[in-house]
């Protein structure tokens, strides 16, 4: 079977068992099967195996219900592993469609490809994200024009909006800066290295927000009325993860969000235009109202 193939059978397998129901072993391959993938109980066996060794994924089995589970405590968090599966298939889609004919681009669009500046820095920070090496980084300003010298202790990578940014302090401080990839113009791995700050989840700082910007806000409630159309591209992709229908009826949804209520958050919600109204908090909303009162302007002459 393809790469493809067996990454898709990683992610079915994991979804599977990651829920709050656990299945049998016979559930999982009944539920392989019902997705196209007919496979011995040897197979699977090695599938769960190769899930452990290869992600750190346990995929725990306990003999009293004969049930599998897995515990995020146990390894990198299911829905990271999720996401990061189905780059890899769709990476492996399109190699075997290119060997299979070289007219596959003229059936394929991509976004512009300014996205894919800076990604040949992406091998370089991982490699000092791994080793806790301090980089160097010419970075420019795309307001200013300016251009600083940066010593950046980097604890992660974050992927924003088809970007990628480099999270981490800078020359030797606790002061936290994020720092997206197409703005560095050079990129070198010092030989010093850095002592990350004890028990700190750098990917805490975005649990609450949309995007990129981390510290502006309190998180609190937000709610957010729209109309029923715009309810169901909200429903395919949400904002946030803490996004929550909480009544809706054939015109119109209210949608909760406990959530920092940052610039980022509030331009998803001005894209949305005359589908979208704040509820609460009235902050927010009257931040908004600002906004568009100055939009407005602009176009009266």
């Amino acid at each position: 079977m393809s790469t493809q193939g067996t990454i898709k059978r990683y992610t079915l397998i994991i979804q599977k068992t990651s829920g709050p129901y656990h299945p049998t072993f016979k559930e999982i391959l009944d539920h392989l099967e019902d997705q196209g993938f007919n496979i011995s109980p040897r197979t699977l066996q090695r599938d769960i195996d190769q899930i452990r060794n290869e992600f750190q994924i346990e995929i725990n089995y306990n003999r009293l219900r004969n049930t599998y589970s897995i515990s995020e405590e146990d390894g990198m968090p299911t829905e990271t592993l999720v996401r990061f599966l189905e780059v890899l298939g769709t990476a492996e889609l399109f190699s075997e469609s290119l060997k299979e004919g070289n007219d596959l681009l003229n059936f394929v669009s991509f976004e512009d490809q300014g996205n894919l500046k800076g990604i040949e820095f992406l091998k370089t920070i991982i490699a000092a994200v791994r080793n806790k090496r301090k980089i160097e980084v010419n970075h420019v300003n795309f307001e200013s024009g300016k251009r600083t010298l940066y010593i950046i202790s980097p604890y992660l990578l974050k992927e924003y909006q088809s970007r990628w940014y480099v999270f981490g302090t800078i020359n030797n401080t606790n002061t936290f800066r994020t720092f997206g990839l197409d703005r560095i113009e050079s990129l070198k791995i010092m030989k010093e290295s850095f002592k990350p700050i004890k028990d700190l989840d750098p990917k805490s700082f975005f649990e609450d927000v949309v995007g990129l910007v981390y510290s502006d806000y309190d998180t609190e409630e937000v709610v957010l009325k729209v109309s029923a159309v715009q309810a169901k591209y909200l429903k395919a992709l949400p904002l946030h993860k803490s996004q929550y229908v909480v009544s809706e009826n054939e015109t119109e949804s209210h949608i909760r969000f406990i959530i920092k209520p940052n610039f980022e958050f509030m331009q998803r919600i001005l894209m949305m235009a005359e589908r979208a109204t704040i509820i609460k908090p009235k902050w927010f909303a009257d931040e908004i109202k600002q906004v568009l009162k100055q939009t407005l302007k602009n176009y009266i002459k």
